[in-house]
């Protein structure tokens, strides 16, 4: 079997990009490793291809609808013949190292989802069991980019195409925690209700609770940040 990659992206002209070129283009040329991209807009429910909504709760920017990326996912797991591993590339996730890049090249491929805007809904991830990556503690635009490094990762190690091992350089985050969770319409999606705060309109419980999760978040998936935040080095 051949390895795969299938990508989910709002921009889907960004791929293959430079994995076009070099090793990793001859590679793909030969038939090592494979790939398949699909435009996350072509699971819109509506006319104007809409993937994203405003946050429940407030704040800036917009939020990428569960029942388009959670259709988008479903039909890429129904058509990769047997690869069911979804990565969504975020700064909250486990930082991308050599560990996680051998484990994915000895599977059969992933399922990479591209983010845009403050993020995906966090119900979509939970329900979908989507593992969160992060490249390092800066902030992309999208995660197209990531994506990118991550293929190009691991394809050096597949059989056929030469490589070296990938290093990584980690700096913290501006504010030294985690981001929270997002949520967006609709208010209850496969089950899955928005916390109860995040429609109360009452601005200093939201802010409160935002900072609660991401406390907890920070001090469940990164002690490192968490420590150097309360001077614990």
């Amino acid at each position: 079997m051949v390895w795969t990659a299938h990508i989910l992206s709002l921009f889907p002209e960004m791929f293959p990009g430079p994995l076009g070129c070099s090793l990793a283009g001859k590679g793909l040329e030969r038939g090592d490793w494979a790939m398949t991209v699909t435009d996350i807009r072509d699971y819109a429910m509506d006319r104007h291809r809409t993937v994203d909504d405003s946050p429940f709760g407030g704040g800036a920017g917009m939020v990428m609808r569960p029942d388009v990326v959670g259709a988008a996912i479903d039909a890429a797991r129904k058509g990769s013949d047997g690869v069911t591993k979804v990565v969504y590339f975020s700064p909250r996730g486990r930082v991308m190292d050599q560990a996680l890049i051998r484990e994915l090249a000895e599977g059969p491929g992933a399922i990479l989802l591209c983010g845009r805007f403050e993020g995906v809904d966090q119900r979509v991830l939970d329900a979908r069991d989507v593992e969160e990556v992060s490249l390092g503690d800066f902030i992309l635009s999208g995660g197209e980019i990531a994506a990118l490094a991550l293929m190009d990762a691991v394809v050096r190690l597949l059989p056929g195409v030469t490589g070296n091992s990938a290093s990584l350089e980690e700096e913290s985050f501006a504010d030294g925690l985690l981001e929270y969770s997002h949520y967006t319409r609709p208010p209850v999606w496969e089950g899955r209700s928005v916390p109860e705060v995040l429609l109360s309109g009452h601005h200093e419980k939201i802010r409160e609770w935002r900072q609660r999760q991401s406390e907890e978040l920070t001090k469940e998936r990164r002690r490192d940040l968490w420590d150097r935040r309360k001077g614990n080095f």
